[in-house]
């Protein structure tokens, strides 16, 4: 049985798909809610999860792909899984290119809509894992001092405590202490560890 947080979220405009469709879902022991619209989608309260969007192209309203920009401008990491019935080349490539984890044209079978979803939330999955790390990670940064910010700087670069101290202006024992306090801080023992920390930091546009 998956777990009771993980949701697969279905819009379409087509009742009889929305019914169809969360049918197949539950089948296989996944929550699903279900949207008659993007407007309605994008209204409902939504708890961070491992989640899913399986997301109609063409509605009344706001379109899927047009749902997709929008919810890829918010920031939201929703993995989604387009379905239609009058799909082409162009508008796949244009879906796909835009992160879609897939692009599925009506009638499709259940086993191909169910594969693109496990692995949809599978994906959900490793990013919410990601943002964790992150998060916990820019929590110890946050516990450092100014000047321990400025001494993690000359760690990541290599330079020697005394390369350190003497731009610091500070003794090289002063740049130790530091040292020491920011290993345990960030909760690391090894330099290339901590190294690895703060990358990951500015990878997401963070740390310095």
């Amino acid at each position: 049985m998956a777990d009771s947080l993980e949701r697969v979220y279905v819009v379409d405009d087509d009742l009889s798909v929305r019914e169809a469709l969360s049918s197949l879902i539950r089948s296989v022991g996944l929550q699903v809610e279900t949207f008659p619209s993007a407007a309605a989608f994008l209204e409902a309260p939504r708890e961070p999860r491992v989640a899913c969007l399986i997301l109609d192209v063409r509605m009344p309203g706001l379109s899927g792909l047009e749902l997709q920009a929008q919810l890829a401008q918010s920031g939201a990491s929703l993995p989604i899984i387009f379905i239609t019935g009058h799909g082409d080349i162009p508008m796949a490539v244009r879906a796909i290119k835009k992160g879609a984890v897939e692009f599925l044209a009506k009638p499709f079978r259940d086993e191909d809509l169910l594969a693109a979803i496990h692995g949809a939330l599978e994906q959900a999955r490793s990013t919410l894992q990601a943002e964790s790390e992150i998060g916990e990670i820019r929590r110890r940064h946050g516990l450092l001092t100014g000047r321990e910010k400025e001494v993690i700087a000359y760690m990541v670069k290599g330079a020697l405590n005394k390369q350190a101290a003497a731009e610091l202006g500070v003794s090289e024992m002063t740049v130790k202490v530091h040292r020491h306090n920011i290993m345990h801080k960030m909760g690391v023992s090894t330099l290339p560890d901590l190294v690895r920390m703060v990358e990951r930091l500015q990878a997401a546009g963070e740390g310095g």
